[in-house]
């Protein structure tokens, strides 16, 4: 038996972080055996996007390799880019219905699987809608992710109207999460104006604190700048622990959720907050063998030297980290915005790819 197998559930430090404080955590995946994982250690939710839906095409192959050549065979007017689709949406539902009995006992409240949109539809609010509100109906459980672009402002603002969970997710900055809130606010006032079912909605806010880090780790090594390589640690957990304070003191009705995980600060110090963890697989299983009693440390401020270290050295920092830091028209040219929106385009390419091998496979490679 491997060592997770015998991890006794009792012991397990993200249960007990469940039990014990207001922190939820998702499997950052939809993968099925990692779903059933988490669930069973207290995960309430779950996630995907381009990147995660090739992974687990890869890592289910048995099951999604034949789904696709018959997807292809019965709809033989579809491109590749429909089967695409079909398989990204059916890989939610299934997802979606391994939290079906979360979502029931929660009432709602949780136990839904987030769904990404296209995200070559960064700049199109419209696009962008379009396929939330078809994502939003493919089951009761499904939340929809929106970049937190300019135009995915507005798309999570009409979205929200129309009864759709919105994820908000490309966001890494205070000011990028503070957009969010209000646009939420905006569409929950607009809901409820129309005798919608408000307590019904449950939105949550991404700021993906592992990517800020990065982000800043690039312009240290391209500008040369001499920063102390412990603040760089601390760059994401403070902008989140700045946007949550703000969060609480505005009382919006928006969660905000942990993504990009990179140390084991990135789990420690948010425990105790109401807020949501979205945690990869393989950390999962690191930090329930860690041996860690997870204690509230949400409250707890980030040492005002490193965060002056950061502001005095690197201005992005700053934009990140203040709530006025950036203009929601400047969302799109953030450093961490343009790669993160990179990378997700190239995976989703990545993704049409791989089904691309499956329908069309090349001739010139041997069978099998």
């Amino acid at each position: 038996m491997t060592a997770p197998a015998l991890e006794s559930f009792v012991e397990s430090p993200l249960l007990r972080m469940t039990a014990d404080t207001p922190t939820d955590y998702w499997n950052d995946s939809c993968a099925v055996a990692d779903l059933e994982y988490a669930v069973a250690r207290g995960a309430s939710g779950a996630t995907s996007n381009p990147s995660i839906v090739l992974d687990v095409l890869r890592g289910e192959k048995a099951h999604w390799i034949p789904r696709i050549r018959q997807l292809a065979l019965e709809n033989p007017v579809w491109t590749e880019t429909d089967v695409t689709w079909a398989l990204i949406e059916e890989m939610a539902v299934r997802g979606a219905s391994i939290l079906e009995p979360v979502f029931r006992r929660e009432r709602g409240h949780k136990g839904r699987l987030s769904v990404q949109t296209n995200p070559q539809n960064y700049p199109n609010a419209e696009r962008m809608l379009e396929q939330g509100i078809r994502f939003a109906g493919l089951a009761p459980n499904v939340q929809v992710k929106f970049p937190a672009t300019r135009a995915g402002i507005q798309a999570i603002e009409l979205a929200t109207a129309a009864g759709v969970n919105i994820n908000a997710t490309v966001c890494f900055t205070v000011a990028q999460a503070i957009a969010v809130a209000e646009a939420v606010e905006r569409g929950l006032d607009a809901l409820a104006d129309r005798g919608g079912d408000v307590a019904a909605m449950a939105p949550v806010c991404t700021i993906m604190v592992g990517r800020l880090d990065d982000w800043l780790r690039n312009l240290v090594e391209r500008d040369d700048i001499a920063v102390h390589p412990d603040a760089l640690n601390w760059a994401g957990i403070a902008a989140f622990k700045r946007a949550y304070r703000i969060f609480r003191e505005r009382r919006y009705r928006t969660r905000l959720l942990v993504a990009a995980y990179r140390h084991r600060l990135h789990w420690t110090e948010f425990v105790g907050g109401d807020v949501v963890l979205t945690i990869p697989h393989a950390w999962q299983v690191r930090f329930n063998g860690s041996g860690l009693s997870p204690a509230a440390r949400i409250d707890e401020p980030v040492d005002p030297g490193t965060i002056k270290e950061l502001l005095t050295r690197i201005p992005d920092f700053g934009r990140a980290f203040e709530p006025d830091g950036l203009a929601i028209h400047e969302f799109d040219s953030y450093g961490a915005t343009v790669k993160t929106l990179r990378g997700f385009i190239k995976s989703y390419h990545d993704l049409v790819g791989a089904i691309r091998d499956v329908v069309l496979p090349d001739p010139e490679i041997k069978p099998g």
